[in-house]
């Protein structure tokens, strides 16, 4: 079987030393393929942002069967729009990833969402529910479903399942333009199961939230989830390879 990790990272100041851990469990798993971007502090700077995208496409460039990339956006900066453009046109990226600099349904988003729609490229939005510490521009599903519904044809991955899968799976449940990935979040029993039974089993995308958080985890609970050979199939490589073709439409 195939299997895709679409959600990794790199972290701008270790990112030399994180390379050679995710090539050694890319090869430890027999990972296919594994998408990533790179993250710095929650509010980076234009000039970081430019680094953190020449890394990811330098790391994709040493290893372009395995390493794909995800352009890193922050939507409040006057120029994310011709930083979108230049991570797909011309350093290979196959999607954008936002964080936590600004709310994902901003009027800061409108023009980055309209121009991934010309794309038809996904946006990987970071969103976590939290009772507490939650940082002051994370979305939660809840801003994810804004921003789909202003946008029905905008591909989103909502990341983690929204940290709690009870909370998030119900708020985009209605929403086809909206996929969630298992990353970071599926430590309780039968989330799998929940999330897949919501959302159905074509809109669940592994993903491992590497190197902060366990590949095992993730990996293990799609493993022994009570669902079958074929839902497996499908999260562990091939929505991902759906959602990811650009000839493919909502």
């Amino acid at each position: 079987m195939k299997l895709i990790d679409m959600h990794a990272h790199l972290w701008l100041k270790r990112a030399e030393d994180e390379k050679i851990k995710l090539l050694k469990t890319i090869e430890k798993y027999n990972i296919d393929e594994m998408y990533i971007s790179v993250l710095s502090g929650y509010f980076p700077t234009e000039e970081q942002v430019s680094v953190m995208n020449k890394i990811i496409e330098d790391f994709s460039k040493e290893n372009p069967q395995t390493i794909k990339g995800y352009v890193y956006i922050s939507p409040e900066h006057k120029n994310a729009v011709d930083v979108l453009k230049k991570g797909i046109e011309e350093q290979n990226m196959i999607g954008a990833k936002v964080w936590v600099s600004d709310k994902c349904d901003s009027e800061n988003m409108n023009s980055i969402a309209e121009k991934l729609i010309d794309y038809n490229v996904p946006i990987l939005i970071h969103a976590f529910k939290k009772s507490i510490s939650q940082v002051a521009n994370e979305n939660t599903s809840v801003n994810v479903r804004n921003l789909a519904l202003r946008y029905p044809e905008l591909k989103i991955i909502m990341a983690h399942v929204d940290g709690n899968c009870y909370h998030g799976a119900q708020n985009v449940r209605d929403l086809k333009n909206v996929w969630v990935d298992v990353s970071g979040t599926t430590n309780r029993t039968n989330e799998i199961e929940y999330t897949v039974e919501n959302l159905g089993e074509d809109r669940v995308l592994f993903g491992t939230d590497l190197p902060g958080c366990s590949f095992a985890i993730p990996y293990g609970k799609v493993l022994e989830a009570d669902i079958s050979s074929e839902a497996r199939e499908k999260i562990l490589y091939k929505n991902t390879q759906k959602l990811f073709d650009t000839s493919f439409r909502i």
